[in-house]
């Protein structure tokens, strides 16, 4: 009986053991002479110095911080609240309530006669958080932030002006957000206190007095345009504004894309006609490729350093084969160029009311006098399309014959530069090499309202490759399928009019009133169709 007795008792023991112990912790009080930061936690529990420490820590998010920028004007303050001020030794409070109760005896009575003889004061460890600074920085320091503008140039009425540039300055977050959480973990007070955050600072390009050496015609180029429609002379016009008025300096690089994209009604383009995989195309800013090709002759006169230019998929009719620089948004063509010179440069373009467009690349003349560089398109093969490509169009009436696309040779061609220096050559090289497609003629044939058999007789004269053939063949399916939508009278070839029975006349004598109307109709019927089946 005893020992069941002392067996319950132990088994009491240890269910009651961790209860007793948390009570014993939570009783537990501080030493006397322990401070944890600035609050004195002495004779103090557990939860009571945590409150305690949290109070301070309210107090402390009330501090104002001033963040100040590079420029004077650049100020803001906030609190540390505002940058998500905490303590993140929240430990600290169960190392105050073990002292003098750990390690052996001698261990524990040192650390009680130190509390006794000088006190013990423990270290707060703060942090701010990285997103609410953040935060603070894009919603209040953002006036921080401004763009560098380099010195320009504008040309008008033959003057240039110089623009001003001004210096940028741009806010180095990380390093900012690194500069206040290494001041207040080192040994902030909690008390306010200004901070210099990071800015990067980058000065701009050129001054008046080296724009003011720009002048001189280093190389220009006019094409002509008067055969373009409204729409494509709008593009013209447009990506020459765009692309024109720029400065650049030495070793700068110009994009076309860059500066004259996005190709939409928004940006003042229209659609118009361009080239897409061989054929010609309805698509905003159709014509362009005329503005990135009169500068590229610009370009090339200036001889300035050409990084990137493709050819049209097809030649063009406004330069010469070789000549041309095709851009495409989608399609991985650009024309760059860079400016090789030890001096700025300036892009100026215009178009004029006889729809000539012209771009002028003004700079410093540091050529020798005498030197005159001209440039010669060779073709090396042409190949000539000998077929054509007949498409059917289920939206056009049998009879319907129209050439939509003209055909396009196929040109490998080069181009030469040539310098010339007092009239006698110097040197000549080739400046690049170009492939364009044959494209053959695409003629439209309509099969609106034939059957099987009026189908299969047009394709069987699109197979012999002859437009003189599908013309033919579709103009008699047309009459064939005419003649089925009405009786004809065998004896006269004229229609009979379903009203009257009899073969239909001109002649009012022969025909009741109200039949005569009806042929009458009918005639006009029969010349509308004849005129959609001429070919276009």
């Amino acid at each position: 009986m005893k020992k069941i007795v002392i067996g319950l008792a132990f088994m009491a023991v240890l269910i009651l053991a961790p209860s007793m112990i948390a009570q014993a912790k939570t009783q537990a009080k501080i030493p006397n002479g322990v401070t944890i930061g600035s609050v004195d936690v002495s004779g103090m529990t557990h939860d009571e110095a945590y409150a305690a420490v949290s109070s301070y820590m309210d107090t402390l998010s009330s501090a104002n911080i001033t963040l100040k920028g590079a420029r004077d004007e650049d100020v803001v303050t906030v609190t540390a609240a505002d940058l998500g001020l905490t303590w993140t030794n929240t430990d600290v409070v169960e190392s105050a309530l073990n002292i003098g109760k750990e390690g052996n005896v001698v261990q524990r009575y040192k650390q009680l006669k130190d509390v006794a003889n000088g006190g013990v004061a423990l270290d707060l460890e703060y942090a701010f958080d990285d997103t609410m600074i953040m935060d603070v920085f894009a919603g209040k320091c953002d006036t921080f932030n401004v763009a560098e503008v380099d010195y320009g140039l504008t040309r008008e009425n033959g003057t240039f002006s110089v623009v001003d540039g001004n210096t940028g300055y741009e806010l180095n977050q990380t390093a900012s957000i690194e500069l206040l959480q290494n001041y207040i973990t080192d040994g902030w007070d909690g008390s306010d206190f200004d901070i210099a955050l990071s800015v990067d600072v980058t000065e701009p390009k050129g001054s008046a007095e080296e724009l003011a050496k720009v002048g001189d015609v280093l190389g220009t180029y006019s094409t002509s345009y008067k055969t373009s429609g409204a729409a494509r002379s709008g593009n013209i016009s447009n990506g020459c504004k765009l692309a024109s008025g720029i400065t650049l300096y030495p070793g700068d690089e110009f994009s076309m894309l860059e500066n004259i994209t996005p190709f939409t009604e928004a940006n003042g383009y229209f659609l118009a006609g361009s080239y897409l995989q061989g054929q010609v195309v309805e698509s905003f800013g159709g014509g362009i490729c005329q503005v990135s090709t009169t500068l590229y002759n610009a370009v090339l006169r200036a001889e300035l350093e050409v990084t990137e230019r493709y050819n049209h998929s097809m030649i063009v009719n406004y330069v010469d084969p070789s000549e041309d620089a095709a851009i495409a948004e989608n399609g991985g063509k650009n024309f760059k160029f860079k400016n090789n010179t030890d001096y700025p440069i300036y892009i100026d373009g215009y178009t004029t009311s006889s729809k000539t467009i012209t771009f002028t690349i003004y700079g410093v003349e540091t050529r020798q006098a005498g030197r005159v560089v001209s440039y010669e398109s060779e073709v090396l093969e042409t190949t000539v399309p000998t077929t054509d490509t007949f498409v059917l169009d289920s939206s056009q009436p049998v009879g319907y014959v129209k050439v939509t696309q003209s055909a396009h040779n196929g040109i490998k061609a080069q181009l030469w530069k040539i310098v010339t220096v007092d009239g006698k050559e110097e040197s000549r090289e080739v400046v690049n090499s170009s492939t364009y497609t044959m494209v053959p003629r695409i003629v439209a044939v309509g099969t609106a309202g034939a059957d099987e058999n009026v189908l299969a007789q047009i394709n069987a004269a699109i197979a012999t490759g002859s437009y003189d053939q599908v013309v033919a063949t579709s103009s008699s399916m047309a009459a064939v399928i005419a003649a089925q939508s009405q009786q004809i009278d065998p004896a006269t070839g004229l229609p009979i009019d379903p009203a009257t029975g009899l073969p239909a006349t001109t002649d009012p004598s022969v025909a009741a009133p109200d039949a005569a109307a009806s042929q009458q109709t009918d005639t006009t019927g029969s010349e509308a169709q004849s005129a959609d089946g001429t070919t276009g």
